[in-house]
């Protein structure tokens, strides 16, 4: 059975923008799709979806791509955040 957080959210992508608002540190690719326990291909198509929607931005430092939420983007984690409280 699904919890309440998966009835109102796709659960990678709102795992992905919840971890980028949480964690402080450099993010990039890998280790998102580690922390929501997906593929990174899969984590890829996301994050591409996510950037068009202008909720993440790259930013290429080297030979790594760092991702970063935008101004929109925390606002939706934070949304994302408050439903997942009021529904626990």
């Amino acid at each position: 059975m699904k919890n309440n957080f998966d009835i109102f959210f796709r659960r990678k992508p709102a795992l992905m923008l919840v971890s980028l608002k949480r964690n402080t540190r450099m993010r990039y690719g890998s280790i998102l799709a580690k922390e929501v326990d997906c593929t990174y291909s899969h984590a890829v198509k996301i994050l591409q979806t996510l950037e068009s929607l202008r909720l993440v931005v790259f930013e290429k430092r080297g030979r790594i791509k760092v991702i970063k939420l935008t101004k929109k983007g925390k606002e939706v984690a934070d949304a994302i955040d408050d439903i997942n409280e009021l529904v626990r």
